[in-house]
């Protein structure tokens, strides 16, 4: 159900994607006058699971949900009709335009894409606002695993600045750390103020972890409530209880309790907690999921998390900048697969994005998310190569500043080596996928 879930999610945020970057296409082909022979979400080779037709332009869903299309008349693109390109021109064509009119054509899917980014951050902001914690609130200090340790972290060491800028949001540390590959961490250990040197290649190494986990924030283990027949509760814990131990070693902290405990599958152990001024310890039996059956009350109740609300005037702003800032970001991603040794090991395909998506249905995940693959769709989508947006853009662009345009067999060439290229980025990506699975 959980992998059914994600599915959905994914297939439905591509689709809203597609459909608004070919609409771009559409709306600038037709504010120019230029004939849209078919609009399809998702590729239609052989067969099309629907279409009509209404005017000049079929309209279609096909079977392959690889993105989708719209076949401009006069154009060499995907479909490679290159027979219309041996007829005398038309005026509704899109090679008789003018060169100003076929570049805002071929720019309107990124620009609708970031524009589609930017409303829904807008939206967001207005629905739910901002939460975040500061860096500066984590007063238990932080928690780490193997990997972070490698780094040089420590439990409980709070960080200060990462190469000596101060990051407000503590769930951009990692992020930060990646993306503007850090040399240094200022941290506060034991009451002193430490530099610590990142290991030479570990950003490579944080890339392929793929994940956040290494790095966490530390708060109080107390109960909320169990689980049903949890072995905590058959032990005697209760509601408000804290947990501060594991069999006499001092686990005071959620991160920490919940690692050690999954050492302990299928045996007794003890378990030390403080109810008001007294200190209990209790036998528990951990099964075999290596969990006590406890939940914890939230993080929240312990560290100065911020919140801001926005309202629809303070809203257009911030949806503005957080867009440009993926953008800036994901850019800063793409360097990362030339400046850092195997970072070309994570690029991920279709498994890799619908994983991303949470295992339940939670809408702002699910628009966040959303936000992010369209701004990833733009940029990817501008780059200049052969069969993607970018590359019709450069060769307009050489056309605009050459005022020579590049022939017909020229471009037809160009396009197949894009797609070649395209398919075998896909191929390469979806395998990564598959080789992680096995790996898993």
């Amino acid at each position: 159900m959980e992998i059914f879930i994600k599915v959905v999610q994914l297939l439905l945020s591509l689709s809203i994607l597609v459909i608004f970057h070919e609409m771009g296409h559409f709306i600038a082909a037709k504010l120019f006058k230029t004939r849209v022979e078919k609009f399809y979400l998702f590729f239609d080779p052989w067969f099309s699971l629907f279409k009509y037709k209404k005017g000049e332009t079929e309209y279609g869903i096909g079977w392959l949900p690889l993105g989708g299309y719209v076949k401009i008349s006069g154009m060499i693109d995907e479909s490679m009709d290159t027979e219309q390109m041996k007829q005398a021109p038309q005026p509704w064509e899109f090679r008789s335009k003018p060169a100003w009119q076929r570049l805002i054509i071929m720019l309107g899917g990124v620009t609708v894409n970031l524009i589609l980014a930017i409303v829904i951050y807008i939206l967001m902001l207005m629905a739910w606002g901002e939460q975040y914690l500061p860096t500066s609130s984590l007063k238990y200090g932080i928690s780490v695993d193997s990997t972070g340790y490698q780094m040089g972290l420590r439990n409980g060491d709070n960080i200060v600045s990462i190469d000596n800028k101060v990051v407000d949001d503590f769930a951009a540390i990692p992020k930060t750390l990646v993306l503007e590959e850090a040399k240094t961490i200022q941290l506060s250990r034991d009451g002193q103020r430490i530099s610590i040197d990142i290991p030479k290649g570990f950003i490579s190494k944080l890339i392929k972890y793929k994940s956040t986990d290494f790095l966490s924030f530390r708060f109080p283990f107390v109960v909320s409530s169990f689980s049903a027949g949890a072995p905590a509760s058959r032990a005697g814990m209760m509601k408000d209880d804290r947990i501060i131990g594991l069999n006499d070693t001092l686990r005071p902290y959620f991160s920490e309790f919940r690692k050690a405990q999954q050492v302990y599958k299928n045996k007794e152990v003890m378990v030390t907690v403080l109810r008001g001024k007294d200190t209990l310890k209790l036998k528990v039996n951990i099964p075999s999921t290596g969990l006590i059956g406890v939940y914890s009350k939230p993080p929240t109740d312990f560290l100065d998390f911020k919140e801001k609300s926005y309202n629809g005037f303070t809203a257009i702003p911030a949806g503005v900048v957080k867009a440009f800032e993926g953008v800036g970001n994901y850019i800063k991603s793409i360097k990362l697969l030339f400046s850092q040794e195997k970072a070309y090991e994570s690029v991920g395909g279709f498994i890799a994005i619908g994983s991303i998506f949470p295992s339940t249905w939670d809408w702002e995940a699910f628009w966040h998310l959303t936000a992010f693959l369209s701004i990833m769709l733009a940029v990817l989508n501008v780059l200049p190569i052969p069969a993607l947006d970018g590359g019709h853009v450069m060769f307009l662009l050489y056309e605009i500043i050459f005022r020579r345009k590049p022939s017909d067999k020229f471009i037809e060439y160009a396009q197949i080596v894009g797609m070649v290229l395209l398919f075998g980025l896909l191929i390469f990506a979806n395998g990564n996928d598959v080789m992680n699975l096995f790996r898993k």
